[in-house]
Parts: structure tokens; C-alpha cells; sequence
């Protein structure tokens, strides 16, 4: 299920869709940078309790283990993390990546590097993504997030 209903999103959503996990997960950081304030969860309780859950299982892990298991749910891989994650509801996929972004702004989740640059192959998209309205912004996110984990 997909949330991007223009042209201009699906355009985005398709070439996202051909970067690498790493790349993926430096373009969702910074797309969260660029949200995160005008976000405001809304899910219902029992959304956010299971997206919870899912974040503490994050939290118990090293910081190698985060890093793989966000490259996991990135390549959809069979794995009991990305398992749990797939059967989050839409809407707590979503919770769970801003769980996490936050997590990496507190540290209490491996962060980008701070020096991480995105790949030049990326400037274009980037650029395309900008020209998005948030509504489409958060459309594109939310599809992006959607399609990840174990299938």
C-alpha cells in the first residue's frame, strides 16, 4: 500500500526505491530533519504502543545491531526485527522511524556520521523532494516506510 497519489511523489518514490539501505537511511534522516517540525503524531494509542515496543527492541541493541537491523528492514530482509516492523500498522511505521530519528537526536540510536554527505547521484532527488509540498512530503515518507520490512 502506497500513500503517494502524484505523479511528482511517485516519480520520487521510484528512483528512492533504486538507492542503496545506507543511502535510503541518510535520506529518511535528512527528510526527518526537514519534518520534524511540523510533525505531530496523531495514531492511536494502541499505534503508538506497538510502534514502542517494536523502538525498545531497537534501544536493546549495540549500535551495530541498530544500524543492521535498520539496514534489514530497508532491504526487507526475513529477520525477527524486520518481521516486527512489517507487522506494524501504516501508521506505526511511521511512529517507529521518528522513534528512531529522535532516538539518534538523544542517543539512545546509532546516529548519521556527522560528516555524512549523501551520494552526488542523490543531489537531483533531493532537489525534487524539496520542491514538494509537505503534504506530499510526508506522502512520500510514509510510502517509502511503507513498502520496507520482511515480506
Amino acid at each position: 500500500m502506497t500513500y503517494a497519489t502524484d505523479e511528482s511523489t511517485k516519480r520520487s518514490l521510484e528512483q528512492f526505491s533504486r538507492y542503496d539501505a545506507d543511502t535510503q537511511l541518510g535520506l529518511l534522516w535528512f527528510g526527518y530533519l526537514d519534518l520534524k517540525d511540523k510533525l505531530t503524531p496523531a495514531n492511536e494509542t494502541s499505534t503508538q504502543d506497538t510502534a514502542a515496543a517494536v523502538f525498545d527492541q531497537f534501544v536493546a541493541l549495540s549500535p551495530e545491531e541498530q544500524l543492521q537491523a535498520q539496514r534489514d528492514i530497508v532491504n526487507r530482509a526475513d529477520t525477527d526485527l524486520s518481521r516486527a516492523y512489517s507487522a506494524l500498522a501504516s501508521s506505526g511505521k511511521l511512529d517507529l522511524w521518528l522513534r528512531l530519528a529522535q532516538g539518534m537526536e538523544d542517543g539512545r540510536i546509532i546516529g548519521v556520521p556527522s560528516d555524512y554527505e549523501p551520494p552526488a547521484e542523490t543531489n537531483e532527488f533531493v532537489e525534487q523532494i524539496k520542491q514538494l509540498e509537505f503534504e506530499q512530503r510526508l506522502n512520500f515518507m510514509r510510502s517509502a516506510v511503507v513498502e520496507m520490512g520482511a515480506k
